[in-house]
């Protein structure tokens, strides 16, 4: 017996975990896919809150996970490192609503200037299941198909389930917003550059320790997981306009990914109506492309709600 189930082994799921194995919970991680086969693994993952709307609670959540990247960053954790960046503007813009969150932000007429932390997610992802299982945390892979079905095996269920809770959750609000990428050979580079509002599309390019992952696509309602090679064509296209050094760099991958929406914005509340056998619910998903970015603030959140 444990005291709480995290359904979902994503980066929301993990953070979940460790969160409430600190707070002394016994916790299993049940989820139909390991960390390294979540939508997490695909994550260009820079803290950045991507077409998330301005909001109070948000910004705190957002603010207390740069503050813990930051310190996992200091502290030598696997896969992340600070990293600067420049927001390039297409016209003057006001102070983002986030902007309180990063201490170095400063701004001109033509860019935004910030220092974020950036993960590898393949390493990162690794580091937070090790980090599970040091707190005495356990992993089961299973595919549930309705949250009835954990009534009664725990008194606390968290819902982390990203997509999959449009059907889970019976959440109609839930809903994908595709992303593709191509990662291509670092040549040097150590700045993440944005463009936002590229004419042609959402476009952004993050160097890691050996290649650097370039974007992007932001397609609502769209459901396609394969790569389109136009698209891939486009990124690159785009990306080599703005850092000519990237010309030639070989691409190493392609990839396209479905990030977990939410009209409304991320649902991180209780349930009001409890599971078969009293067991109660809370919800932690529909962060879209800010799980990273919120993770760790929504974890805290999580430990309040579970144990309230």
């Amino acid at each position: 017996m444990v005291d709480v189930i995290v359904l979902g082994a994503g980066v929301c799921g993990l953070t979940s975990a460790i969160r409430l194995l600190e707070a002394g919970a016994r916790v299993a991680v049940v989820a139909a896919d390991p960390p390294e086969r979540t939508v997490s693994s695909l994550a260009a993952a820079v803290w950045y809150p991507t077409r998330t709307a301005a909001d109070p609670l948000v910004l705190a959540w957002a603010r207390s996970t740069y503050d813990e990247l930051s310190r996992q960053a200091s502290g030598g954790v696997p896969g992340v490192v600070p990293r600067p960046t420049r927001m390039l503007l297409r016209r003057p813009a006001d102070r983002p609503w986030w902007a309180d969150a990063v201490p170095d932000f400063s701004a001109t007429r033509d860019e935004w200037r910030f220092t974020v932390p950036s993960m590898e997610m393949e390493v990162y992802l690794q580091w937070l299941a090790e980090r599970v299982r040091a707190f005495g945390g356990s992993f089961a892979t299973e595919r549930i198909g309705r949250l009835g079905e954990l009534g009664g095996r725990a008194p606390v269920v968290v819902n982390a389930t990203g997509l999959a809770a449009r059907s889970l959750a019976g959440d109609p609000a839930v809903h994908p917003a595709r992303g593709q990428i191509v990662a291509v050979a670092n040549p040097g580079l150590v700045t993440s550059v944005r463009d936002e509002a590229h004419p042609e599309g959402m476009t952004y390019i993050h160097p890691r320790s050996r290649d650097v992952v370039l974007g992007g696509t932001f397609e609502l309602d769209d459901w396609s997981t394969t790569p389109d090679p136009a698209v891939s064509a486009a990124i690159l296209r785009r990306c080599v306009a703005l850092v000519p050094e990237l010309a030639g760099a070989p691409v190493l991958r392609e990839a396209a990914g479905l990030r977990p929406a939410r009209h409304g914005g991320p649902r991180v509340a209780a349930d009001p109506e409890p599971l078969p056998g009293g067991t109660r619910v809370v919800h932690n998903y529909g962060h879209g492309g800010a799980g990273v970015t919120l993770a760790w603030g929504c974890a805290d959140e999580v430990v309040r709600l579970a144990t309230a």
